[in-house]
Parts: C-alpha cells; sequence; structure tokens
C-alpha cells in the first residue's frame, strides 16, 4: 500500500453549540438539554477533499477537558437511563439467568492422568481454575480470580502437557494484556520465570516441560514510537529464566501488522508456525528440537490454511481454488504443493475446520448459516454425519489419541449443552447442560431469505413467539456483523431471551462480510464492496415492514465492534427506518480509524484513507463524516469502552458529539464510555448484567415494552 502524504491545515475556534441544560427529576429527556459541545475546527485535504473535523479535540481520552465533557455526557445518559423501570426489572431476570452453580468441561492433559477444569458458584463474579491428579482423586483449587484485585482476571490457562506446570496469564479490565506466570501445579508454587513483551499468550509447551513458545509485541522503547502495537512474534521461553532471555524465533521484520502463533502438534513431534493476517496466512514446520529454519508448507497470502498433524501426515484445510474451503493430505517428508492430494473435496457448504479426533477426522461446515459435522476414516472415507439435536450451532474438539468425542451445541431457543458422542453406537450422551429454569417451548426459529439492493439472496434468522401476529406492531430488535469472515449462527443467549420474553422480535442476517457462504462471500462485504454490508442490513428492515413483522417505530437495531459500525452506518444512511439504536463499541471515523492503536492491521478488510482510491469509497460511507444538520436521526446510544485493545472509545465521543450538534432538539443521543471494561465490555458477571440492562431497558422504552415479571 502507497502512503499518500497529504497537506494539513489546522485552524483553532471555539464555537458553543449547545446550552447545558437540565434534565427533570424523573430523569426524563427534555430536547436541547445536551453538555457544551465546543467545536475545534481542524481542516485537513486528503487527495483533494479538504474535510473538516470539528471534535477531533475528544480524540485523547487522557485530556482533563474531554473527561470532564465526558462525565457531563454520561450524567445525562444516566439521568435518562437509570430511572427506567425496565432497567431494574432486566437486572434481575439477567441476574436469574447468570447466576448458578455449574461446573466447565474437564480437561485431560496429553501426557497423564491430571484434570483441570472451571467451576462456579452462585455468589462468584468470576470462574474459578481447578486441578484434579486423576478421575477419583478430590479437587484442589489452583487460581481464584474473585480474591484478586478488583479488576484482575484470569485471561490465559495452558497446562505442560503432562500437567505438572501451569502457565497462566493475569489481565485488568478487560485490556487483553496478560502477564504470564508459571505455577509447579503440585505445591501451586509460583516460578519466578518471567516473559518478554507486552499482550503475551498463545502458550504451547514443548512435550519435555523444557519450555514453552509464546506471542508477544515488543515493549514501548523497543521500537518506535505506537509501533508497539505491532510487530508481533513468537519467543521461545526455557524454564527456569527470566524474559530477557527469551529468543524471538518466528517474525516477520518488514510487515509491522502480521501476526505470529506457534503450535506443538499433538504426537509432539512437529512445530508448526503461522503467520497470519485475518482470513489469510502462511504456514512453516519443524521436527521438534531441530535447530534448521522452519521449512515452508504454504506461503504467499494466497488463501487461508490450517494444519492437523495426525501419524506423519499433514491434514490442510485451504480455501484456496476453493471458496468453500477443501482438506488436502501429504506425507510429512514430502511438504511441497505438487504432493498435496486432495482428502476432502470443496461442497456447496462452507467448510470452517476439521479436527483428528479418536481415530476420525471430524469435518465442520456451515450449511445455510447452521452447522452440520460430517464422520471421515483417516483414509479419506465418508463414514457418515454426526447426529445433532436440533438446527443449531456445534462444535467438536478432542484428541487424536483419546477415546473422548465432546460436541458443544447451542440454538436460539436451545441453551449451551454439552455431550459425548458414542462413534460405535452413533449417538450423542449428554454430559451437561446449562443449568437454568427457562421455558423456551413458546419460541419457534425460522430461517428467511430476501433479495438485497442488487439481487443477491440473504438469508436471516428470525425468532418470535409461535402465536406472533403479523400485524406490523411487534417490536423488533435487528442485529447484525458482516465483516472478517465471521459468521453469525444460531446460539443461546440470555440478552435474546429477556428481549422475546417482553414480546420482542429478533431479527439476524446473514450479511456479506461474514464467512456464512465462504471466501466469496465475505470479500463481497470488503473493502470496496463494503458498501453491501449496509444494504443488505437496510433491506433486512424493508422486508421485515414490508411482511408486517414490524413497523419503523417499532424497529431497533443493535451492534457491536465491526456491528456498530454497521448500524452506525445505516443510522445516517436511513434513519427514518429506525426508531433507535445501540451502538457498541464501534468504528465510526474511518477516515482516521487506523492511526489509533494497532487499528491499521484492519486495512485489509476496510482499506486506508492514506490511499487515493480506498478513501473514496471510505469517505462516502464513513459515518461520522456523512451525519448531515437537521436530520431526525433515531435514538440512539452509543457505548465504548475505556480498556478496549481494539476499537478507540474516540469514535463514540466524536460521534455522539456530531449528532447532538446535527439536531440538537431530536431524539435523545446518548453516551457511555465503560469503565473496567475492554472490547467485549465489563470482566465480571454483573458488570456485564448491568450494561447489558442498560442498553436493552433503553431500546425497550423507546419502542414501548415492558419487562413481566412472575408474582412471588
Amino acid at each position: 500500500m502507497n502512503i499518500m502524504k497529504f497537506r494539513k491545515l489546522i485552524f483553532v475556534v471555539s464555537i458553543a453549540t449547545l446550552t447545558l441544560g437540565e434534565v427533570g427529576c424523573s430523569g426524563k429527556y427534555k430536547r436541547g438539554n445536551y453538555p457544551l459541545n465546543e467545536k475545534i475546527p481542524v481542516v485537513d485535504t486528503l487527495h483533494g477533499t479538504v474535510i473538516i473535523d470539528n471534535y477531533r479535540w475528544l480524540e485523547d481520552s487522557n485530556d482533563p477537558k474531554v473527561q470532564e465533557w465526558t462525565k457531563k455526557q454520561e450524567k445525562l445518559t444516566h439521568l435518562i437511563i437509570d430511572p427506567l423501570p425496565q432497567r431494574e426489572r432486566l437486572i434481575r431476570r439477567l441476574t436469574q439467568l447468570s447466576k448458578y452453580d455449574d461446573e466447565g468441561i474437564p480437561l485431560k492433559v496429553l501426557d497423564g492422568e491430571r484434570i483441570f477444569f472451571r467451576t462456579k458458584k452462585k455468589e462468584d463474579e468470576l470462574w474459578v481454575y481447578n486441578t484434579k491428579e486423576n478421575d477419583s482423586s478430590k479437587t484442589v483449587e489452583l487460581l481464584n480470580p474473585n480474591k484478586w484485585g478488583p479488576t484482575e482476571t484470569l485471561d490465559l490457562t495452558a497446562p505442560s502437557r503432562d500437567g505438572k506446570y501451569l502457565a497462566f496469564g493475569k489481565a485488568k479490565g478487560g485490556n487483553e494484556n496478560p502477564v504470564i506466570r508459571i505455577m509447579e501445579v503440585s505445591t501451586k508454587k509460583i516460578l519466578s520465570d518471567t516473559l518478554k513483551g507486552w499482550r503475551q499468550g498463545d502458550v504451547s509447551w514443548l512435550p519435555d516441560n523444557s519450555g514453552f513458545f509464546y506471542s508477544a509485541n515488543p515493549r514501548k522503547g523497543k521500537v518506535s514510537k505506537g509501533e508497539e502495537h505491532y510487530w508481533n512474534s513468537v519467543y521461545s521461553h526455557k524454564l527456569g529464566t527470566q524474559g530477557f532471555e527469551d529468543k524471538k524465533v518466528f517474525y516477520h521484520d518488514k510487515v509491522k501488522e502480521y501476526f505470529h502463533g506457534a503450535s506443538v502438534s499433538e504426537d509432539g513431534n512437529y512445530i508448526l508456525f503461522y503467520r497470519y493476517q485475518f482470513s489469510k496466512n502462511e504456514v512453516y514446520f519443524k521436527r521438534v528440537g531441530c535447530g534448521e529454519p522452519p521449512i515452508p508448507l504454504a506461503k504467499g497470502f494466497d488463501a487461508g490454511y490450517s494444519v492437523e498433524v495426525i501419524e506423519d501426515k499433514f491434514f490442510i484445510k485451504t480455501d484456496k481454488d476453493a471458496p468453500k474451503g477443501k482438506v488436502y493430505a501429504t506425507n510429512i517428508d514430502k511438504p511441497e504443493r505438487e504432493n498435496w492430494k486432495e482428502f476432502i473435496p470443496e461442497t456447496k457448504d462452507r467448510l470452517l475446520y476439521i479436527r483428528g479426533i479418536a481415530g476420525h477426522i471430524y469435518a465442520v461446515y456451515s450449511h445455510n448459516a447452521m452447522t452440520k459435522i460430517k464422520i471421515y476414516s483417516l483414509e479419506g472415507e465418508y463414514l457418515r454425519d454426526l447426529p445433532l439435536p436440533a438446527i443449531g450451532s456445534a462444535s467438536v474438539w478432542g484428541y487424536w489419541s483419546k477415546e473422548v468425542v465432546w460436541v458443544g451445541f447451542s440454538s436460539f431457543t436451545y441453551p449451551a449443552t454439552t455431550y459425548k458422542y458414542d462413534f460405535a453406537g452413533d449417538k450423542l450422551e449428554l454430559y451437561h447442560k446449562l443449568p437454568i429454569d427457562i421455558d423456551v417451548s413458546n419460541y419457534t426459529t425460522e430461517q428467511v431469505w430476501y433479495s438485497s439492493k442488487d439481487g443477491t439472496r440473504v438469508s436471516m434468522f428470525l425468532v418470535h413467539c409461535k402465536d406472533l401476529k403479523r400485524n406490523g406492531e411487534n417490536p423488533t430488535l435487528l442485529t447484525g456483523y458482516g465483516g472478517f469472515e465471521v459468521s453469525i449462527t444460531p446460539r443461546f443467549s440470555t440478552n435474546y431471551i429477556v428481549w422475546l420474553e417482553a414480546g420482542g422480535v429478533l431479527a439476524i442476517p446473514n450479511l456479506r462480510g461474514g464467512g456464512e457462504y465462504g471466501r466469496k462471500w465475505h470479500e463481497a462485504g470488503m473493502r470496496e464492496n463494503k458498501q453491501n454490508v449496509f444494504d443488505d442490513f437496510i433491506k433486512a428492515a424493508e422486508w421485515l415492514i414490508k411482511n408486517k413483522y414490524t413497523k419503523p417505530e417499532k424497529l431497533a437495531i443493535s451492534g457491536g465492534s465491526n456491528g456498530g459500525l454497521l448500524v452506525g452506518a445505516v443510522m445516517v444512511q436511513r434513519p427514518e427506518l429506525f426508531k433507535v439504536v445501540n451502538c457498541a463499541v464501534p468504528l465510526l471515523d474511518m477516515i482516521r480509524y487506523h492511526k489509533f492503536g494497532y487499528a491499521n492491521i484492519w486495512s485489509t478488510e476496510y482499506g486506508n484513507s492514506e490511499n487515493p482510491e480506498q478513501f473514496k469509497y471510505l469517505y462516502k460511507y464513513s459515518p461520522y463524516h456523512n451525519v448531515v444538520d437537521g436530520t431526525k436521526y433515531p435514538a440512539a446510544l452509543i457505548t465504548g469502552s475505556e480498556n478496549d485493545a481494539r476499537v478507540d472509545p474516540l469514535h463514540a465521543r466524536k460521534m455522539v458529539a456530531r449528532l447532538e450538534e446535527a439536531n440538537p432538539n431530536g431524539k435523545p443521543i446518548l453516551l457511555l464510555i465503560r469503565k473496567s471494561s475492554g472490547h467485549a465490555g465489563g470482566t465480571t458477571i454483573s458488570s456485564r448484567i448491568e450494561q447489558r440492562s442498560e442498553e436493552m431497558a433503553f431500546l425497550m422504552d423507546q419502542l414501548g415494552m415492558n419487562i413481566k415479571e412472575e408474582e412471588n
């Protein structure tokens, strides 16, 4: 990508656009009562286009002036949301659905009988990490984050292959920056070992316990200012040493945006090295103990590759020349591409991944955004489909050398359940189901198809009560994602359940840009094709209205991260189509997004405004730059997180200021910057309940929905 230089002119002018009014004691919103939004114009000229940015001063989270402005905005938000009766009722119901005694799935180590697993008591905010010497021995608590500092969380656990040691990472407030330490499991002693760099993760142990591989970024001062967010590399750590002794073993010295990872094969004989940038990657390998450089298996960033090592063979899943995915096999001593033999051919369904478990190959597919799992022999013979309990989303995991085949299943009205698969009897045996008391028998899921603006057929899931009346009066929540090849599939969510219990309809379209239908579906919604994603979402809304599920006055939209960009874009493109918007941790300034944190890695998905051709389409849809004065925008709650490692909350602040300026007497435009939270929100159960209750109470209030509570 060519980095285009542009001339910057800065003018500093202070303009008071709104007066600070009062909010009534009841918390009801009064038009025009926003905090003072000061305009300090900064003028850029990019590729001949003059851009005036009045709220660039809101980009600096550390500026006391920005912090004071944010406090005033949040005070207004809480005065409006906190008194809503839906909020307290949502907190009570979500607490019922989220706080209970539970135990996670046991992980037995590869070399031995030791087991690791998580537990949670009803009163716990965080899961506790435990171990047992074997199936019949007593449980020993290893790590209890509930006893740590108020913002500390357990962010990573990686037992050695025999369970003698445990690498674990502590993070703070959702910042995705764990500091990894090593525990001797039998004594619970924390070793003196430290690691190099920051954002440490992806630990993979060597079979002899001599050490492990991990990924990390360089610390400040080791690279140019700001570039510590990049240059991710793989390091090797020798047990009993300090981080400054760790060796960098796999990296790239020219492209700072690449991520790197290493994984030791189940048999302990090989190390796989990955270099990737989202859906495309390279793969290298070497034998454990070999001093030679890694050997390339797939290079050139021409597709996505994942590799399973089984009995001296590589099984390579790829979408190279197969947009829906296929699998090759080759002997490890003949890794060159000309020696690859087709193992599983491409089908009409997207192949998500393969797993070698208990002597068979399990291939997991997306069929119309729902899971299918096919089973193959080691020779490539198709044996059967794995039986699933319903239409929904499933995963399968386990070891090639172990007998247990684990299957996880969930759907919109099917709480998360774990099974063991009995291959000989071809049946699922219930192991664990979500321990919540809930009746979902009154709800149903349907999949519909509609035509987007360019005629492309798009699928959409609709979830609602079985006796729904299509009279155009149903409060409806439309949500989506549409990016980074991420698939949105049927999964159980307590947030969805409380919406359904309040009489709402849930609508989830499988937008282009996602991964439900393969690489071409993804590419049809990225970079210069991003408008297709917004068109797909808008057409979903129009279809719901045309088919009398709802109407604009009863339609809410919600999205987070790339989904926040989605709802931000459609909000400014079709404001009359929606009543209220929940826009969480969003990207909204698409001209400057790449300048903050490590966001430039997303240039492969979105493009970069420093490229003149990419600037054109980014500027055309960038939500922040397309707000129009005097437009009647929907009510909106726009949220960010103070410890967000991926999306800077500056986007939320700037968008709120611009929307308030555009229509100061319109529907409420509210801001919340979540404290002690990361990209995924709060780190404790209570904080997540509080955050979801604020968001959903605002949506429900705008749509006139009530939460029904059972009588005691």
